[in-house]
């Protein structure tokens, strides 16, 4: 069955559902957490500068390639050649093996703003404790996981426009509100100016090549790029609407909702223990700020907004990864949304059980030394994504060449940054994602340690 492509209404709804994607998991606890690790202000300058130039370049290249052929990842790549169109199978992988397992963890986000409206006392008080009990039972994520998965699938199936677009207009605003309280409450507490100083004032002293390594994965991470995302939602973009005016705008929400969180955790926990729960990594959000809250003067009402702020952003995230499998399904089988949503969520939910269990009844079963979401993590992120991306450039600077995209953007106006985009798409973004995708693998071998 043919379908008629679904579209934006124009740019305000791009650019929100677009940044709603970018605007995920790792904004609200990655990005501090490496912000601390590599001593804050210069992280924060580093992460701003490669924005601009390296996430600027990968996401114009990735909304370009989707507005020119109307079509998702597959049929995007095989449309401008067909001898590439591998890239585009690639791509589409990603989110097939993301949306699973991080609707396992938006199951989690659920039953933490769950447990602190009803009552946070054990959450609070036990802390990481309280978060591994809950994980290793076999039926409760299990059940979050299912909640979650299905209000993505409810917004999916209502379509572009009145499903996507639509929440990302309500939530977005909300997200962006939600930060400012969150962070702002923070800043009033005793102590907490030095964490702002340590996050905003940069240490030239302490940059160094791991940092830059570090803030480059977090903004590939971060800005749902190699994930087919991008291309399916310029699919979706009216051929009015600027790609550079547009990239800045979703630049700009992306950056500015990881430095709020930054603002809501930094601070914080510098006032309460002096920034040392900040290394705690992955376990930040589950295990340490619970205990802070505890710690704080209506930390209740506090873990409340944040939690809210938290599945607000695992939903915008997960909306677009099962929006672009979706898109996928159509394009290539021709299905009516309603069939592509039915079986896109099936799957999912068949791929994300193992995930959940892996950290409870299938805890033993490990993949290259880590449990079975934290295998599927790195094989998405750390070695699918950067090859996609690495492919991708040397495709369109090699083969098609930039010239093809240019004309693209300047449909409608004139592209302002195309020797810059021109440049860093040739030669320095290949060699910058390369050095990712070694480091990512080198270290997980243990042969070298970032």
């Amino acid at each position: 069955m043919k379908n008629e492509r679904s579209s934006f209404t124009g740019k305000i709804g791009f650019v929100l559902a677009a940044a709603g994607s970018a605007v995920g998991l790792g904004n609200i606890w990655r990005f501090p957490y490496l912000a601390a690790k590599y001593g804050g202000g210069i992280f924060l300058l580093t992460y701003l500068v490669l924005a601009v130039t390296f996430g600027f370049t990968l996401m114009v290249t990735e909304i370009a390639i989707g507005r020119k052929t109307g079509l998702s990842a597959i049929g995007a790549f095989k449309k401008l050649n067909s001898k590439f169109s591998f890239i585009g199978w690639l791509g589409a992988l990603v989110p097939m093996i993301i949306l699973p397992y991080y609707s396992v963890i938006g199951g989690w986000v659920s039953k933490y703003l769950y447990t602190f409206i009803a009552g946070p006392g054990r959450a609070m008080e036990e802390g990481i404790g309280f978060f591994n009990q809950f994980v290793s039972q076999p039926a409760e994520p299990l059940i979050w996981f299912l909640i979650f998965l299905g209000i993505t699938a409810v917004v999916v199936f209502l379509g572009v426009e009145k499903g996507v677009e639509k929440v990302s207009k309500v939530m977005m605003p909300i997200l962006i509100c939600l930060s400012v309280v969150i962070a702002g409450y923070t800043l009033f507490l005793p102590g907490a100016m030095e964490g702002v100083r340590y996050y905003f004032m940069p240490d030239f002293s302490k940059f160094s090549v791991e940092l830059v390594l570090g803030a480059m994965g977090q903004l590939f991470y971060s800005m749902s790029l190699a994930m087919g995302i991008m291309i399916t939602y310029g699919s979706y973009m009216k051929k009015d609407v600027s790609i550079e005016s547009a990239v800045h705008q979703i630049e700009f929400f992306d950056t500015g909702i990881a430095i709020l969180a930054g603002l809501m955790i930094v601070p914080a926990t510098f006032a309460l223990s002096g920034g040392g729960e900040l290394n705690q990594g992955p376990g930040l959000m589950f295990g340490t700020l619970p205990q802070v809250f505890e710690r704080m003067l209506g930390g209740q009402f506090i873990g409340i907004l944040f939690f809210l702020l938290v599945l607000f952003a695992a939903l915008t995230s997960s909306i677009s990864l099962m929006e672009t499998v979706v898109s996928i399904v159509q394009d290539k089988l021709r299905w009516t949304r309603t069939a592509s949503c039915i079986i896109v969520f099936v799957g999912a939910l068949l791929l994300g059980i193992p995930s959940s269990l892996g950290n409870g009844a299938w805890s033993g079963v490990l993949l290259l030394g880590k449990d079975i979401l934290s295998f599927f993590d790195f094989i998405s992120n750390s070695v699918m994504m950067p090859i996609v991306a690495l492919l991708t450039c040397i495709f369109v600077g090699y083969v098609l060449k930039p010239k093809t995209l240019i004309e693209e953007v300047e449909r409608n106006m004139v592209f302002r940054s195309k020797k810059l985009y021109t440049v860093v798409l040739k030669y320095i973004a290949p060699v910058c994602i390369l050095l990712i995708l070694l480091t990512s693998i080198l270290e997980t071998l243990g042969i070298l340690a970032i």
